[in-house]
């Protein structure tokens, strides 16, 4: 595995193929809505499928805008049909979904005197039912030649043996359980479509309204931009093989353990 340290190549996702077919779900956040641009704009002949809950705007012409809602499962799979409607199969599906805080009612616990009904569930609705629901619809579509690719937005404190200061609870179990989805999904590929790559990508910190109330103790250097994310999640999945079906990565290409 190279790292963003390393020279990068000069067209993202080229390992892929010239012809790509993506679809971003949840493009209309930060690190989604980077991808979308970066995607668009700078691989020649790639089609974006770009979902998100509310209409996209000012959008590039090869920019296919539709709308989702990762919590109805009639919707994930009317959007399946949307792409399935272009018969052409998708080579990379970059699912976007992170739910943290909303402001107002759901805030990562300080200990488990914190803890509620309310927010387990809606963290495990938006972490790991809905990008579970989505493999459901859209691993049907992935194409069977060539290198393809379906991940999912994870996190480092997803990872159980990397859990050493304890806190956030929702957050870190419905990680955690997303990592295991993805486990087991890489197991079914390898039977049914082993062509396909499924990992969960953590993009290291990145500023945007999700981890703002949590920066204060971010060093300048590890709080990344959107787009400087997404160049880096780019990096990791252009260097992917078949034998890291299954693994969760950092934006530097390191293995995040379980």
């Amino acid at each position: 595995m190279q790292t963003i340290e390393k020279q990068r190549r000069s067209a993202y996702l080229c390992s892929i193929d010239d012809r790509l077919n993506v679809a971003v779900i949840r493009a209309s956040g930060g690190i989604g809505a980077a991808l979308t641009d970066m995607i668009s704009r700078e691989i020649p002949g790639a089609t974006v499928h770009a979902f998100a809950r509310r209409p996209l705007t000012d959008i590039p012409d090869t920019v296919k805008a539709w709308e989702i809602e990762l919590e109805n499962e009639s919707l994930i799979a009317d959007a399946a049909r949307r792409v399935r409607q272009y018969k052409a199969p998708l080579g990379t599906v970059f699912v976007n979904t992170g739910l943290l805080h909303d402001g107002e009612t759901a805030q990562p616990e300080k200990s488990w005197r914190a803890l509620n009904a309310y927010s387990l569930e809606q963290a495990f609705r938006i972490n790991t039912i809905g990008p579970a629901l989505v493999a459901k619809h859209f691993l049907p579509l992935m194409r069977r030649s060539g290198k393809s690719v379906f991940a999912c937005l994870s996190a480092g404190v997803g990872s159980m043996e990397d859990n050493r200061l304890g806190g956030w609870h929702a957050y870190r179990a419905s990680k955690a359980a997303l990592n295991m989805i993805i486990k087991t999904l890489s197991i079914e590929l390898s039977r049914r479509n082993p062509k396909v790559i499924c990992v969960g990508l953590h993009p290291g910190t990145i500023d945007t309204d999700m981890s703002r109330p949590f920066q204060g103790n971010i060093r300048p250097e590890k709080l990344f931009t959107p787009k400087r994310a997404s160049e880096a999640l780019l990096s990791v999945v252009d260097d992917l093989t078949v034998s890291d079906s299954g693994k969760i990565f950092a934006w530097d290409g390191s293995v995040i353990p379980y």
